[in-house]
This record gives C-alpha cells, sequence and structure tokens, in this order.
C-alpha cells in the first residue's frame, strides 16, 4: 500500500525494538533462549507487523496486523513487568519502557481506529 518507514508509529516501535535489544544484552546469560529472546521478539513484532500490513492490498489486511502488532505489544509490557519483578531491569528503566510501550498502544488504537474509520461503509454494499 506505501512505505512504512514514513510512519512515526513504525519509526517509534523500531525505536523501541532496538532499545530492548540494547538493554536485554544485559539480561543473564540463562534468559537468552526465555525472557530475553521472547522480549525481542515481542518488541520487533510490533514494526515487522506495521510493515507487513503496509505492504498488503487492502485497509482490512492493514487493520488486521495493527491488531497483532497491539497485541505485541501488550505482551511486551507484561514481559518488561516480569523483567522488573525478576531485578533485571531497576524500576526506573521499567517505568520508562513500560510508558512508551503504552504510548505506542495508543498511537497503534488511533491509527487503526483512522484506517477503520475511512473504510467504505460495508452495509451500503
Amino acid at each position: 500500500m506505501f512505505d512504512f518507514r514514513k510512519l512515526r508509529i513504525w519509526q517509534k516501535g523500531q525505536e523501541l525494538t532496538l532499545t530492548i535489544y540494547r538493554i536485554t544484552r544485559h539480561f543473564p546469560k540463562e534468559e537468552l533462549f526465555g525472557l530475553t529472546s521472547q522480549m525481542r521478539r515481542a518488541a520487533a513484532s510490533v514494526p515487522h507487523n506495521i510493515a507487513k500490513g503496509c505492504g498488503r492490498q487492502s485497509a482490512p489486511d492493514l487493520l488486521r496486523f495493527l491488531t497483532i502488532a497491539m497485541g505485541s505489544a501488550s505482551e511486551l509490557a507484561s514481559q518488561l513487568l516480569l523483567a522488573q519483578g525478576l531485578e533485571y531491569l531497576s524500576t526506573e528503566t521499567a517505568e520508562q519502557l513500560l510508558s512508551d510501550t503504552e504510548k505506542l498502544r495508543r498511537m497503534l488504537t488511533a491509527y487503526y481506529q483512522m484506517v477503520k474509520a475511512n473504510l467504505p461503509d460495508q452495509r451500503a454494499t
């Protein structure tokens, strides 16, 4: 449909993903295939699904992938709370990342609503 790189939500998702990759480098080695991997996959899923939706030929497909991205953002928030509880993240770092994740979720929701509102009325057909 269009270039996903121009979307602020993709840019913010990419920034958050890079931050998660940097922070999880310092997690214990025994978490490499556990929480580290899960957090990285959940974070990366957000911009990847935005890109995938933008590459499809229909707004309903875009909406479906935006929904998946929102779910991944929620999954990341849960994992951040676990990392904080395990003391892999300081309270300050966890709160900042949770705030960034919630802002991204709100942006995704707003974009979803905008795309949905611009769909042709399905009842008219």
